[in-house]
């Protein structure tokens, strides 16, 4: 077939002083940032549905995007040829992982036999396009809840064969992850939530969601898939409210059905702000209690309250996520995956280019700012200092389980009061942060 993008050539990294539009000004992957290559910290990965199938239509629109090698059918041969030109993307733009959802790669036939079939078909030329290129799968996962049976969502909902048929997809959609040598394989709940609870029986839905999952482990083991499970939290959207609203809800549900020690979280920024948290939060709630797993990169519009799903050009969110994540030790089986779309406006197959460079420049920003703000360590030095009286004395006590509420008590009439306390200094700590971005 004739190559989808013939006027680009591969992205090469030419500087902060380029004004190539088609070059890398920040995200050199063979730079060295804490002894590690650049690459290996950000693991980039391209959102199959986003870039491939989201064709710029709203709800008060049609589509607008130009994607002239796709023939809008629903064919196994359109898959196979948006497969070639995927993979053409990935070469060129230097990305090395993508994600996908089973329905995404793969249309959907009459039955689930065919389903599947159509599936092995598409799985074929994915590991084919793998192995010419090196371009890996991040992780993989199973549309379930796009078409009507799941109305009343998947595994959560009140018809026993939606969660049977459910069961089945995610089953066939892990065994493709694996062939396709997946690092990892994501639960995003989709419509596992509900609109009335007039019509919900909360408890018996969380039951089978826990279930579910335990089911979904079982079978990891079964076929000897050694990938990272992943959930990924979202408050609100299809449904009016998910299960998996934030990190924290999450957590609560994994230490429940025992399912901590199984899956980790796969923070999407958008959603963090739909839960009324910051991006920030969430990752450092995940870091906190050892489920940081893997990110979606994106960004959402704070005037706007849905998932928006913009491609991530906020240096101080960047910084503050590389942070974090530096400071977790980095990705291990995770990565940062653009779960993002062009604007509707932007319609020409050259724009998917201009995105994703905007978003790995963004975060390759960020990975030097927050090595660079870890080396001076004037953060970390304040951070300390702040906390320095549970460092010894009392403090150290406490910690350590050594007093109780009667030992206390005697410590304070003793002192009369307590000592006195230091400023935040919240601003002197912005204007550092300046300092690096």
């Amino acid at each position: 077939m004739a190559k989808a993008f013939p006027d680009v050539k591969k992205i090469r990294y030419e500087g902060p002083g380029s004004k190539n539009p088609l070059a890398f000004k920040h995200y050199n992957p063979d730079e060295l940032v804490e002894g590690k290559p650049m690459a290996e910290h950000l693991r980039f990965s391209v959102a199959y549905w986003h870039t491939f199938r989201n064709a710029g239509a709203d709800q008060f629109g049609q589509a607008t995007r130009l994607m002239p090698w796709d023939d809008g059918s629903d064919s196994v041969e359109n898959a196979v040829n948006r497969v070639r030109v995927a993979f053409e993307f990935f070469e060129k733009l230097g990305a090395e992982f993508y994600c996908f959802h089973d329905r995404d790669v793969a249309p959907e036939g009459a039955t689930l036999a065919e389903s599947h079939r159509n599936l092995d078909e598409v799985v074929k030329v994915l590991k084919d396009e793998q192995e010419r290129t090196g371009v890996k799968l991040l992780w993989g996962t199973a549309n379930l809840f796009a078409h009507p049976r799941y109305m009343h969502g998947a595994a959560t909902s009140c018809n026993a064969d939606a969660f049977a048929y459910a069961a089945a997809q995610v089953a066939k959609a892990m065994e493709v992850t694996k062939e396709l040598g997946g690092a990892g394989y994501t639960f995003w709940g989709g419509r596992e939530g509900y609109k009335s609870l007039l019509n919900t029986d909360m408890g018996r839905e969380l039951d089978h969601l826990g279930r579910f999952l335990h089911m979904a482990v079982d079978y990891k083991k079964q076929i000897g898939f050694d990938g990272q499970f992943y959930i990924e939290p979202k408050p609100k959207e299809p449904t009016k409210h998910q299960y998996d609203s934030d990190a924290a809800a999450c957590f609560a549900f994994l230490q429940k059905y025992d399912l901590v020690d199984h899956l980790k979280l796969n923070i999407e920024a958008n959603h963090a702000t739909l839960a009324g948290h910051t991006f920030i939060h969430e990752l450092e709630f995940c870091l906190t209690n050892g489920i940081l797993g893997s990110v979606d990169a994106n960004r959402g519009d704070l005037l706007l309250g849905w998932d928006t799903d913009q491609f991530p050009t906020n240096l101080y969110d960047t910084t503050m996520a590389m942070l974090t994540i530096l400071r977790g030790g980095g990705f291990t089986t995770g990565g940062l995956n653009f779960d993002a779309h062009v604007a509707r406006e932007s319609f020409e197959p050259v724009d998917l280019f201009h995105a994703h460079i905007g978003g790995m420049d963004a975060f390759a920003r960020g990975l030097k700012a927050a090595a660079a703000i870890r080396k001076d360590n004037r953060l970390e030095d304040f951070l300390k200092q702040r906390y320095a009286s549970w460092d010894a004395g009392v403090g150290a006590d406490i910690e350590a389980g050594n007093l109780d509420f009667g030992e206390l008590s005697e410590y304070m009439l003793k002192k009369g009061e307590i000592a006195p306390n230091a400023s935040g200094r919240v601003e002197m700590l912005e204007n550092i942060l300046n300092e690096y971005i």
